[in-house]
C-alpha cells in the first residue's frame, strides 16, 4: 500500500511538474530577481551596485511617481463608478425577457476580447481633434470642438470612458450571472408588501448582489492600477504627464532610462498600495451593503 501511494504521488508530481517549472521560470525567478534589484542600482549593461534602501528614499521624494499615482486614482474614481452603474443597468435590462437577448449579450462582451491596442487606436481616431467622429458631430450641431486628449483636464477622463467601453461587457456578464441566482420568491414577497421597482432594486437586488459587487470592485481596481496600453498608445503619458499611470511610469523608468533597480522598487510599492486599497474597498463595500 505504501509503495503504491508513493508511485501515485510520483505520477501526480510528474503531471504537475510542467506547471511548477513554468511557474518557477516565469514567476518565481523574476519575482526573486526583482526583490534583489530593489536594493541595487543597475542599468542592464554594467554591474549591479548595492545601494541599500536608496531606491526607497528616491521613491519618497519622486514627485513624478506621486503624480502617476494621483493620475491612477483619478482614473479609478471615474472608471469604477461609471463601469458599475452602466454594467448594472444593462445587466438588469438583459435579465428581462427581451428580443435578441443573446445577441446583445454577445455584442456587449465583444470589446472585451478585442485587442487592447486595436481598441485604443480606434478610440484615438474617434477623439482626434480635427478629424475625430466626436468633434465632427459636435461641429455639425454648432458646438465647439473638445480637446479630448490635448487638455490636461480631459485626457484622463477620456481614457477612463474608453476603458469603460472596452471592459464593461465583462462586468455585465458578472452582474447578469449574479442576477440569475437571486430567488424569484424574494421579489414575490416584495410585491406582496407593495414595494415599487426602485425599492425592490435597492432592497432586494443590490443586497443579493453583494458578492458580485465585491468581485467587480476588486477586479476594476486591479484593472485600473494595471492601466498601461491606453495612455501609452493614446498620449504617451501626456499632456504634461496628466495621463502618466503607475505602470507606464514603471515601464519608462525600466526601458526608457534603464533604471532597473528603481523600477523594481516602484513595482513593489504599487503592489503594496494595491493590496491596501483592495482590502479597504472590500471592507467598505461589505459594510455599506450589510448595514
Amino acid at each position: 500500500m505504501r509503495r503504491r501511494a508513493i508511485e501515485n504521488n510520483r505520477v501526480g508530481y510528474l503531471m504537475v511538474s510542467p506547471y511548477i517549472i513554468f511557474f518557477l521560470l516565469f514567476v518565481g525567478y523574476p519575482l526573486m530577481f526583482s526583490l534583489v534589484l530593489v536594493f541595487h542600482k543597475w542599468n542592464i549593461i554594467g554591474p549591479m551596485r548595492f545601494i541599500g534602501f536608496g531606491n526607497f528614499g528616491q521613491l519618497l521624494h519622486d514627485a513624478l511617481f506621486w503624480k502617476s499615482l494621483g493620475n491612477t486614482l483619478i482614473f479609478l474614481v471615474i472608471h469604477i463608478p461609471l463601469q458599475i452603474i452602466i454594467a448594472l443597468v444593462i445587466a438588469n435590462i438583459l435579465n428581462q425577457r427581451i428580443a435578441a437577448r443573446g445577441f446583445f449579450r454577445a455584442a456587449f462582451f465583444l470589446p472585451v476580447v478585442v485587442s487592447g491596442v486595436v481598441v485604443t487606436i480606434l478610440w484615438q481616431q474617434l477623439y482626434s481633434q480635427e478629424t475625430g467622429l466626436f468633434n465632427t458631430l459636435l461641429s455639425r450641431i454648432g458646438l465647439p470642438k473638445v480637446p479630448w486628449l490635448i487638455s490636461t483636464r480631459l485626457a484622463m477622463p477620456s481614457i477612463a470612458i474608453m476603458a469603460t467601453w472596452k471592459n464593461v461587457g465583462l462586468y455585465i456578464v458578472l452582474f447578469l450571472t449574479g442576477l440569475q441566482t437571486i430567488p424569484a420568491s424574494l421579489y414575490e414577497v416584495a410585491d406582496l408588501d407593495g414595494a415599487s421597482e426602485v425599492q425592490k432594486f435597492f432592497h432586494v437586488t443590490i443586497p443579493m448582489l453583494n458578492p458580485t459587487m465585491v468581485m467587480v470592485v476588486i477586479l476594476s481596481t486591479l484593472g485600473g492600477f494595471s492601466l498601461f496600453i491606453e495612455p501609452y498608445v493614446m498620449t504617451g503619458g501626456g499632456p504634461m504627464n496628466s495621463t502618466l499611470s503607475c505602470v507606464l511610469y514603471i515601464y519608462k523608468q525600466a526601458f526608457y532610462f534603464n533604471h532597473m533597480g528603481y523600477a523594481a522598487t516602484l513595482g513593489f510599492a504599487v503592489a503594496l498600495i494595491i493590496m491596501i486599497v483592495v482590502i479597504i474597498q472590500r471592507k467598505l463595500v461589505e459594510t455599506e451593503i450589510y448595514t
